[in-house]
């Protein structure tokens, strides 16, 4: 316990030198030193400190390494936004600061409650609501109806409805012992991915549709039903190519980007480029020209973090994503209950979903859907619920703790 501890404040100092040193480097960008610039840094790292020790002095059994990988992404996504936009990192911090709040109170919440039980009914509700009013209300943005605006407030229903999903799909699959009582759990999944294809937000129906079909799979190993539900979400992909005309264009675009560089290919071309550009060791921060990537706030901070820290950085990131999605299997698989396995393997299962969809169009290697990478693009609505997701894998590590230490004590064994 005190050689983990040790090593998590090893890599707290990491994070905090890195944070603090990228900023210095961009305090005198333009030639001077600029104070405002670092101060941001300062601010940063303290809050992150004084998150870590408080977290860590209150509840000691959270896991400390995926709570410090969390807070590594949002670090390198804060300092390019920064770099980027000044604005746009001063933005971001304030929805990092909103995002430790959720994350602890979804960490207080799972810690305490079991199944929600008949609460679930009224998450399936408020779920459905919620992206019925986002296809109804919403603007066209992007080729994705998904923002809803209320008074000066902008944000992305999809991303709470995600936990709200995450739960109702825990607590049936926990409660439900016969495939046929699960009908409402499959209705309710058939509504998300059916809204959300109808807004067109497709990267968010197949994030949906994925976790689903692995979480369903690993909670009741019906590999019938997986499979159907499998012909019926590639169905479902392969009348969207052509009901929407954006889908074919993206898919087109996939398929020979180069082809539509001066037009609707400039997008993935130019993110491209950007990684190459990089090389292995990057331009160097400040060096590179990620602005000239579009969307690069969002969708395409990536590439431009490629571009500026190289493929080396790059590769890491995708480390760090698969040592996250490792911590919280092996939290999942720590559990008790059943509905705490499957909501921390869910909420795990998501958030790597959502990083492989987002890097995989990046890169090509799919294509792109709009959505952002989790702790890293610029977004309220996506830090909040990713850090939600946090808590709630937070949340059952904690839960696992307490179990573990109380099993020690009635065998009469100490707690280091």
């Amino acid at each position: 316990m005190i050689l983990k501890r040790y090593g998590a404040g090893i890599i707290l100092t990491f994070i905090l030198l890195f944070l603090l040193t990228a900023m210095l480097l961009l305090s005198f960008y333009e030639g001077s030193f600029n104070g405002g610039v670092f101060l941001w840094g300062v601010i940063l790292a303290a809050v992150i400190a004084v998150q870590y020790n408080v977290l860590s002095a209150v509840f000691r059994h959270i896991d400390r390494i995926t709570l410090l990988i969390a807070d590594f992404l949002c670090v390198i996504g804060f300092v390019m936004l920064f770099r980027m936009n000044p604005e746009a990192g001063e933005r971001q911090f304030i929805w990092i600061l909103a995002g430790n709040a959720a994350m602890t109170v979804a960490l207080i919440v799972i810690k305490r409650a079991r199944d929600f039980g008949k609460m679930n009914w009224a998450f399936m509700v408020l779920g459905i609501l919620l992206l019925g009013v986002t296809l109804v209300f919403s603007n066209m943005q992007l080729g994705a109806n998904n923002w809803l605006q209320i008074g000066p407030f902008r944000f992305q229903p999809s991303e709470f409805v995600k936990v709200l999903f995450l739960i109702v799909t825990a607590y049936f699959l926990s409660t439900r012992a016969r495939k046929r009582d699960l009908w409402p759990y499959f209705l309710f999944t058939i509504a998300c991915v059916g809204a959300l294809v109808l807004s067109t937000d497709l990267g968010a129906a197949l994030l949906f549709a994925g976790t689903f079909l692995i979480v369903f799979y690993v909670g009741t190993g019906s590999l019938g039903i997986t499979l159907l539900s499998v012909g019926a979400f590639a169905g479902g992909a392969f009348a969207s190519y052509f009901m929407f005309s954006h889908v074919r264009t993206r898919v087109e675009i996939w398929r020979d980007p180069w082809a539509a560089y001066e037009g609707k290919g400039y997008q993935i071309v130019q993110g491209l480029l950007a990684i190459a550009s990089g090389g292995v060791l990057g331009t160097g921060l400040g060096n590179g020209m990620p602005t000239s990537i579009p969307v690069h706030e969002t969708d395409y901070i990536f590439a431009a973090i490629a571009e500026e820290f190289g493929l080396i950085a790059a590769v890491a990131l995708i480390a760090f994503y698969l040592v996250f999605v490792v911590r919280g299997i092996l939290i999942a698989m720590d559990a008790r209950a059943r509905f705490d396995k499957l909501l921390v393997f869910g909420s795990t299962c998501m958030l790597a979903l959502q990083s492989f969809i987002i890097i995989g169009g990046v890169i090509n290697l799919i294509p792109l859907t709009g959505i952002t990478m989790p702790f890293v693009s610029l977004g309220g609505s996506s830090m909040i619920s990713s850090m939600m997701l946090l808590g709630i894998i937070e949340g059952v590590a904690q839960k696992n703790g307490e179990l573990d230490e109380a099993e020690l004590r009635e065998m009469g064994g100490g707690v280091e």
